[in-house]
C-alpha cells in the first residue's frame, strides 16, 4: 500500500474461488493505483476508461500513479450519463480499446461512476473474449453497489441493461475523497443503495442510518462514511459470494429496482430521474405494494417513505418532474425485466424492515391494480 494513503484502508473480500478479490475502502487511495494493479498484475499495459465530467477531476493523478509504478496508460474518454450505456458507445470504445492494442494479460480501468463501471466491465469482458478488470468508482452508488459483484453491460431500449455479462473485476478501489465533488444530488442518489442493504437483510444498519444518516453524508464525517460504505459493501459481498449469477438469493439486491427500473425507462433514462432516485421510489413501492399483498403492515412502508424523504430523496411518482409515468408505460417495461422468467413476474417483496425475500409468481394483474390504484387514485 502506498505510504501516501493516511491510514490502512478498510478491506473488504469478495470469496468466489480463484476468482476472488478485494474492495480496499478508504482516504486517498487514489495515489496507490498503480503498486495495488502491479502487486496482483504485473507491470502491464493499462486503459483508462472514464467520462467527461470524471477525466478532469482524476485523469492526471491516475496516470501518474500508474506511470510511477512502471505501468503504461492509455486513455479513452466518452460522454457522461446515462445514454452512454448504449451499443454504439459500447461499439466505439471495443474499437478504441482493441485498435491501442491491449492484450489479454492487460488491465481496462473504470474510473467513474456506474455508467463507467458497466459499461466498462462489458467491453473488458469482451475485447479478446477478456481482459483484466478493476473498478475505480468515484460516485457512492457505485462505491456501494455497481462497482462490485460483476455486473456489467448497457442499456437497450426494450429496457435497463438487458445487454451485458457477468464479469469480475480483479480489484475495486474506493476512495472516498472522490465523493466530495459530487453534487448534492448524485450523494443522495448513492445513499438509496446503501439503505437498500438495511432493508434486504440487517434492519440494524436501517435503524443505524436513520440515526446517523446526516453525518454519513457529511463530507466531514469520513469514519461514517467508510462505515456504511464498508458494511454496504459486506453485504453485497456476501450475498454475490453465494450465488454469484443471480440464479437464487443475488435477486434480493434488485430490491425496489424492478419498479425503479421501470421508472427510469418511462423517463427516457433522462436526468428526470437518475438510477438512485429510481431505486428509492422503488423501494417505498416494493413496501406499499408488499403491504397491498398483505405481506407486511403499511407501517413499514411509511418508515421507509420517511427516512428517504428525510434523506431528501424522491418517494413517489409524482416527485418525478414532468409527466407522470402511466399504468401501461410502467407494466411494459416491468414485462421486460431481466428477472422475468417465462412470462412470470419476478418481485422482490418484503414481510417488514429487513425481511426482504424473492416472490417468483407475482400476478401480473395485482401489479396492474396495484399501480393504478396508485398512479390514479
Amino acid at each position: 500500500m502506498s505510504e501516501l494513503a493516511d491510514t490502512d484502508p478498510t478491506q473488504v473480500r469478495v470469496e468466489l474461488g480463484a476468482r476472488s478479490y478485494d474492495i480496499l475502502i478508504g482516504s486517498r487511495l487514489l495515489d496507490s493505483l498503480g503498486a495495488e494493479i502491479v502487486a496482483r498484475y504485473g507491470k502491464v499495459r493499462a486503459g483508462i476508461v472514464s467520462d467527461s465530467t470524471v477525466a478532469p477531476l482524476y485523469r492526471a493523478r491516475i496516470e501518474a500513479s500508474l506511470t510511477q509504478a512502471g505501468i503504461a496508460p492509455v486513455f479513452f474518454e466518452i460522454a457522461a450519463g446515462e445514454s452512454s450505456k448504449c451499443l454504439s458507445v459500447f461499439e466505439t470504445l471495443v474499437e478504441d480499446v482493441v485498435g491501442a492494442r491491449l492484450e489479454r494479460g492487460d488491465v481496462l480501468i473504470a474510473l467513474g461512476g456506474g455508467v463507467v463501471g458497466d459499461l466498462t466491465g462489458y467491453v473488458a469482458a469482451s475485447v479478446r473474449r477478456g481482459i483484466g478488470f478493476v473498478q475505480v468508482p468515484t460516485s457512492l452508488l457505485a462505491q456501494v453497489d455497481s462497482s462490485v459483484g460483476g455486473k456489467t453491460g448497457i442499456n437497450s431500449s426494450h429496457g435497463k441493461n438487458l445487454i451485458g455479462a457477468f464479469y469480475q473485476p480483479g480489484l475495486v478501489l474506493a476512495d472516498t475523497d472522490t465523493l466530495s465533488t459530487l453534487s448534492p444530488r448524485e450523494l443522495r442518489a448513492g445513499y438509496a443503495e446503501v439503505a437498500k442493504y438495511g432493508l434486504i437483510d440487517d434492519p440494524d444498519f436501517f435503524v443505524w442510518l436513520e440515526q446517523n444518516h446526516t453525518a454519513m453524508l457529511t463530507q466531514g464525517d469520513v469514519s461514517a462514511r467508510i462505515h456504511a460504505i464498508a458494511r454496504s459493501c459486506r453485504a453485497k459481498a456476501r450475498i454475490v459470494s453465494e450465488d454469484e449469477q443471480e440464479h437464487g438469493k443475488r435477486a434480493l439486491l434488485n430490491l425496489g429496482h424492478t419498479f425503479g427500473h421501470a421508472l427510469e425507462g418511462a423517463t427516457g433514462y433522462s436526468d428526470r430521474l437518475v438510477h438512485g432516485e429510481g431505486v428509492a421510489i422503488g423501494m417505498v413501492l416494493a413496501h406499499q405494494f408488499s403491504a397491498y399483498m398483505n405481506l407486511c403492515s403499511p407501517d413499514d412502508g411509511a418508515r421507509v417513505k420517511a427516512h428517504l424523504q428525510a434523506v431528501g430523496l424522491p418517494t413517489s411518482v409524482g416527485d418525478i418532474a414532468g409527466d407522470a409515468p402511466d399504468t401501461a408505460t410502467l407494466l411494459r417495461f416491468i414485462g421486460q425485466d431481466k428477472k422475468v422468467q417465462r412470462g412470470t413476474l419476478t418481485f422482490i417483496l418484503t414481510r417488514g424492515i429487513g425481511e426482504a425475500f424473492v416472490s417468483n409468481d407475482v400476478p401480473s394483474s395485482a401489479v396492474e391494480d396495484f399501480l393504478r390504484q396508485t398512479l390514479e387514485g
